[in-house]
């Protein structure tokens, strides 16, 4: 069995900032995992907060943006920032012995932020593929990067992952 995963994470059509700039990146990055066997998991966000206008849930603006390409029925709903805080993803991973995680999709300064820590405190493997991950503020990507590896994780292009497999 196969202990990684690639995760994509708020790959959605309110992420409308910066996520076509990464997509075939991304794209590729989810057809090399599909070839080399991993999981493959995606993340949504769901706004419950009254009043929100974004990542409502069941709207247009909460399914997986057009451009990326669905290649596993693994989709996960989360409400926190944290996608550990989805129980079905926990619970998900646990069953399946997945340990190691390959991060990818938006916000750098946001949901992949606090799933990256997250993973790391919890003990698993985390590499983070940097021209993968986009954020709402392109200036702050340097200082993301440099957080995740102070952090414990991997952070290579993806370029650099693939020479590595």
């Amino acid at each position: 069995m196969n202990h990684k995963a690639l995760v994509v994470i708020d790959i959605q059509n309110d992420i409308t900032k910066h996520y076509r700039d990464i997509i075939d990146r991304l794209n590729a990055a989810l057809d090399r995992a599909a070839d080399l066997g991993m999981t493959v998991i995606y993340i949504k966000h769901n706004n419950l907060s009254p009043g929100t206008r974004t990542f409502k849930p069941d709207t247009k603006g909460s399914e997986l943006a057009p451009e990326l390409k669905v290649v596993s029925d693994h989709i996960f709903v989360k409400t926190k920032a944290n996608a550990l805080t989805s129980e079905d993803f926990s619970e998900y991973i646990r069953e399946s012995g997945i340990d190691e995680f390959f991060i990818t999709g938006a916000d750098a300064t946001a949901c992949v932020k606090s799933t990256c820590f997250n993973m790391i405190k919890a003990g698993y493997t985390v590499h983070v593929i940097s021209d993968c991950v986009t954020s709402y503020d392109l200036k702050k990507m340097p200082e993301m990067l440099s957080y995740y590896a102070d952090k414990g994780c991997e952070v290579k292009t993806l370029a650099g992952y693939m020479e590595s497999n």
